[in-house]
């Protein structure tokens, strides 16, 4: 009897099917993905993502997109825009369940009320640094704020004082009442409400006290009903509070769970200092090809279907690790392999001569457009006396295991003919300019009637029909593995993380690119660039070259 192989099931999804065994949701599973709208999302973003639809689509249940609106300093109404295309653009459809934390900033400041009345919460008047500095250590307790005991009356009359702007940013703060004397830190008497003198981009001038994340996110799971919160390592030794919290409000309690974040080699993901590269102009916008973001990701090449298997490939774990950017270019490297259409395109580009071929003559040749898809069919490209091939593919001495064009050899032009350079032309300088070839008009195809065997085959474009081009050719953001390695993470830039070609010669199918990740034989996967490119001029992105040469330095450099 041939064994039956079960799909690997990760802890959460563990914990869900025991869940439903019991019934503990009546076999409903909601999840939420929450994030802050005060940045772009990035990788590590799209790794949640995943998880939160991917568990409620393996289920049969919902999940919400929610933001977490609660500081109006740092959020912006840009942000929000950019995740929803972010995750829509992945492929996650959230129907209806559209939600916002500032939806229920008046049920939460109700619920702060209901702590106050219970005597679970107070008004305190310590300043943010006093507040840090009698929180006490993990092996000391912390001091009682003087202000602990104030009365039930009396908090309610301060706090909605505090709601009606009568007190300046930071002068006041509501504090839960729990135990200053508690092991873990989070919850000694934590903040609950902060003044704020600030428009917010949903709700304007209405409030001036806003929640803080640890009140906030437990009572939006609660409202919206959510079985499983899924949280990253971090909220780990917040989940007491939010346990607490819920329990002295008596709500509805959502089940918290913890995960290992992401995190990837050569890669930031703080969100503050991807900022900083930003406002200081070391990238070209947080959709900069070379950021981390997802809308970076995006215009670099990348598919939605490549960072949703690499998602998958790397998993769900309670252990932080370092995941090798290389998974995520691999990912790439096989999604596209399978369905990128192939185009020639020489970078930098070399005058070719066929001495032998007609003047004024052009033929079409018949090109495969993915050799691993018959479904995408044939194209023709033109042919002509005069072509452009890589400077890289010609060398006037070439060594021995040069298999490419040098004086006197012969290579065979992908779909084309044979060819045999016969003499090299340079200028004053000695720079190699123009070379003059013959071709054998019986190889065409690829292929010598007598037989004979040709090792080198390189791409080419028709010079009469090339469509110029910029080429950007990308690199790894930074020079270290850790980028904080050292220090400053700013000293770890690669000052060649974009090499940028002005002069590069495209094939004439490209005159109005399609939105798609194309395949540059011979040289990686580009993409168009939407942003940059203009009537005129067409830019393009390298996603991934075809090897990973990266790769062989970093495991050199170990050795």
């Amino acid at each position: 009897m041939n064994e039956i192989k079960s799909e690997p099931v990760n802890f959460i999804q563990r914990i869900i099917n025991e869940d439903n065994e019991s019934g503990k949701w009546d076999n409903r599973v909601h999840t939420r993905f929450p994030p802050e709208p005060n940045g772009y999302l990035h990788i590590g973003h799209a790794k949640s993502i995943c998880l939160n639809f991917g568990l409620a689509e393996k289920n049969r249940g919902k999940c919400n997109l929610r933001f977490d609106d609660t500081n109006p300093v740092k959020e912006d109404a840009e942000y929000v825009k950019s995740i929803i295309e972010d995750v829509k653009w992945l492929g996650f459809d959230w129907e209806d369940r559209l939600f916002y934390a500032s939806d229920y900033f008046d049920q939460m400041h109700a619920y702060a009320i209901q702590l106050i009345e219970k005597g679970k919460a107070y008004v305190c008047d310590l300043s943010g640094d006093d507040i840090r500095n009698t929180r006490g250590t993990l092996k000391e307790p912390g001091t009682e704020s003087p202000f602990r005991n104030r009365s039930v009356d009396e908090n309610l009359n301060l706090f909605d004082r505090m709601k009606i702007g009568e007190f300046a940013n930071s002068e006041k703060v509501l504090r839960a009442k729990i135990n200053m004397s508690h092991p873990n830190l989070n919850m000694r008497d934590p903040v609950i409400y902060r003044i704020l003198h600030a428009s917010h981009h949903r709700t304007g001038d209405k409030w001036c006290i806003y929640p803080m994340y640890d009140w906030a996110h437990g009572l939006e799971d609660s409202i919206e009903q959510i079985t499983h919160s899924i949280c990253t390592l971090e909220f780990e030794d917040h989940r007491p509070l939010y346990n607490w919290y819920l329990e002295q409000l008596n709500a509805y309690h959502p089940q918290q769970i913890e995960f290992a974040r992401l995190n990837l080699n050569f890669t930031i993901m703080s969100k503050r200092k991807l900022k900083q590269l930003v406002d200081e102009n070391h990238v070209d916008g947080w959709d900069d090809p070379r950021m981390p973001t997802i809308s970076g990701l995006r215009r670099r090449g990348y598919s939605p279907e490549s960072i949703r298997n690499f998602a998958e490939d790397v998993g769900v774990t309670k252990r932080d690790s370092i995941i090798d950017v290389i998974r995520l270019e691999n990912a790439l490297r096989e999604d596209l392999n399978k369905r990128a259409p192939r185009v020639m395109g020489v970078l930098d580009p070399l005058k070719v001569v066929i001495t032998n071929y007609p003047e004024g003559e052009t033929e079409m040749l018949e090109a495969i457009n993915n050799p691993e898809d018959p479904s995408a069919g044939k194209r023709d490209i033109p042919f002509s006396r005069e072509l452009y091939i890589e400077r890289s593919d010609f060398m006037e001495d070439p060594p021995r295991k040069f298999f490419r064009l040098g004086p006197g050899r012969e290579v065979r032009l992908r779909y084309a003919y044979f060819i045999t350079c016969t003499d090299v032309i340079k200028n004053e300088r000695g720079d190699v300019v123009e070379l003059h070839c013959s071709y054998d008009p019986k190889t065409k195809g690829g292929s010598a009637p007598d037989g004979r065997k040709v090792r080198g085959t390189i791409h080419w474009v028709s010079a009469q029909h090339a469509v110029d081009a910029e080429i950007r050719l990308y690199d790894r953001l930074f020079l270290n593995e850790n980028p904080d390695e050292g220090g400053e993470y700013i000293q770890n830039l690669n000052p060649d993380s974009c090499q940028t070609l002005s002069n590069s010669k495209l094939e004439p199918s490209l005159t109005i690119p399609d939105k798609c990740t194309y395949q540059f034989e011979r040289n990686g996967y580009f993409i168009k660039d939407e942003k940059d490119s203009k009537q005129g001029k067409l830019v393009f992105n390298r996603a991934v070259s075809l090897r990973d040469s990266w790769a062989k330095i970093i495991k050199h450099n170990r050795v």
